[in-house]
């Protein structure tokens, strides 16, 4: 039940950090962490991580995206190596904290995402939903299904990799896969 209740608040917390005028951090920090393994309260307490992650990102906070960075950061676009090519690029975390230095994005909204635990390693694999802020007609609009990884070192969440697995897609459609 506390574990449950610790990643349930945990939740609630990331979801009022625009009310609060609390950085997701600070936030997280009064909600004590659960075990690693493969329970459930840590699952939710990844996914609750991700969504913070996301939201850090649109708002072009960097100073919490980098605390949440691994040094060896990567971030994959395009799937083009899923079929034996080349990604459409691949980001190093210097790269990364400029895409969100610069507010690259409008909506980066998560869909269909569950999570994998081994550990102090988690897996997380789904699909978000984005609206890039300069994009071109048509193109605005995109989803991209991925693969994450996160690692639990001295006590926190840090984001490891991001590779696209499907996508982007374009279009207008920011419809969920479960509203389908």
């Amino acid at each position: 039940m506390c574990r449950q209740f610790s990643a349930c608040s945990l939740l609630i917390l990331v979801l009022l950090c625009p009310l609060s005028g609390q950085s997701p951090a600070e936030l997280a920090k009064l909600v004590p962490a659960s075990g690693s393994g493969g329970s459930t309260s840590a699952g939710a307490e990844v996914l609750a991580f991700e969504r913070a992650l996301e939201a850090a990102v649109v708002r072009g906070d960097v100073a919490y995206v980098d605390s949440i960075s691994a040094p060896d950061l990567t971030f994959t676009h395009g799937d083009g190596w899923t079929r034996g090519g080349k990604p459409l690029l691949v980001d190093d975390r210097k790269a990364f904290l400029k895409r969100v230095e610069d507010k690259v994005y409008n909506v980066r909204d998560l869909d269909s995402v569950k999570v994998e635990m081994h550990g102090d390693i988690a897996i997380t694999y789904g699909r978000y939903v984005a609206q890039s802020r300069t994009g071109a007609p048509g193109r605005m609009w995109f989803s991209v299904w991925f693969e994450r990884v996160y690692a639990k070192r001295d006590g926190h969440w840090l984001y490891v990799s991001h590779r696209t697995v499907h996508g982007p897609t374009y279009g207008p459609d920011r419809q969920s896969v479960s509203d389908r």
